[in-house]
């Protein structure tokens, strides 16, 4: 329960529970989680919990509220609402009417006490409302320079990489803090959305940028390595109804030059085009590198048909038990 004191600097006095008061380092000081401390900037007010186990500290405000809703609820308890509008006006109507009785031990009324007294140190509230927020601490930002939350990665400006970070997060923002200084912000992904990317280009090194790979950068790929294998990518997405379908399978063709030379690509390309296959891929050109056919020029489509299959064939003497 919180109440408030006239002055330069209004006085919020809540409970001291565990969830508001992080711990004590010193007599009478206390240490507030972030949500308190926000809320009391926020209203320009000073946040003192009541002492642990001194009650005389809770201010009066309790009983105050407690005997206003113990005559609302007495005097609304045998009507009937139809909706929550008319019970809210029968509700202000009561404590109107609570308000405006007068003292029994002293003259005036909780009304006159509040426009005399009290209404001439009122602030006005901020133009925006407060919001509620949550706080993550120790956060590691990865090696990528993106911080997990609800599976999901917002970027981290890249020197804070490895760094543990915490997190703000309200109903649509994400906020990154290192310390008392905000990092960053994003908006927040969608509910149910998981494995998002939310990068700012401000986050990230200066240099070329990451592109995703799509159909016309593997095709300008196959350009830079030779004849032969833009002819076996263009295949290969003519073979498909969409050409994202076909990316797959020319990547895989085209990442043989991180094993093989481009050189080497080009000319195992080139034998597969002389096979039988209408639209040669991976699985063709690989075999075909790795027995360095073409180093040597040949492949097993030059053989002719009726030659002898080369290797070495057991005959029925060695399975008859006849001498090795």
């Amino acid at each position: 329960m919180f109440d408030w004191f006239g002055g330069s600097v209004p006085r919020i006095v809540p409970d001291n529970l565990k969830a508001g008061v992080i711990k004590h380092p010193a007599e009478g000081e206390v240490v507030l989680n972030d949500a308190y401390r926000e809320l009391a900037v926020h209203y320009s007010a000073a946040v003192l919990p009541g002492r642990v186990k001194k009650p005389k500290d809770k201010p009066s405000v309790e009983d105050t509220v407690g005997n206003v809703a113990t005559v609302v609820i007495a005097a609304l308890r045998d009507r009937t609402f139809a909706t929550l509008p008319e019970l809210r006006a029968a509700v202000y109507e009561r404590v109107a009417a609570y308000n405006a009785k007068p003292f029994q031990k002293r003259a005036g009324s909780r009304l006159s006490v509040f426009e005399g007294e009290e209404k001439p140190l009122l602030r006005p509230l901020p133009q925006v409302p407060f919001e509620i927020s949550q706080w993550l601490y120790g956060r590691k930002v990865q090696k990528n320079g993106q911080v997990v939350f609800e599976r999901n990665f917002y970027s981290v400006p890249y020197e804070n990489i490895g760094r543990s970070v915490d997190l703000r997060i309200t109903d649509t923002t994400l906020e990154v803090f290192a310390g008392d200084q905000r990092l960053t912000s994003h908006l927040l992904a969608p509910a149910g959305v998981v494995n998002e990317y939310r990068t700012h280009d401000s986050d990230l090194p200066d240099g070329p940028r990451y592109q995703q790979m799509d159909p016309q950068r593997a095709r300008e790929w196959a350009a830079r390595i030779g004849e032969n294998t833009t002819t076996i990518v263009n295949r290969i997405f003519e073979s498909v109804p969409v050409d994202e379908q076909g990316l797959g399978a020319a990547l895989a063709v085209l990442r043989l030059t991180r094993r093989y030379s481009a050189t080497r690509v080009e000319a195992a390309a080139g034998i597969a085009l002389d096979s039988r296959v209408r639209s040669p891929r991976y699985a063709h050109l690989r075999p075909i590198l790795d027995s360095n056919q073409d180093q040597r020029g040949t492949g097993p489509w030059f053989e002719p048909a009726d030659e002898e299959p080369a290797g070495y064939v057991r005959g029925a003497d060695y399975y008859a038990g006849g001498t090795r």
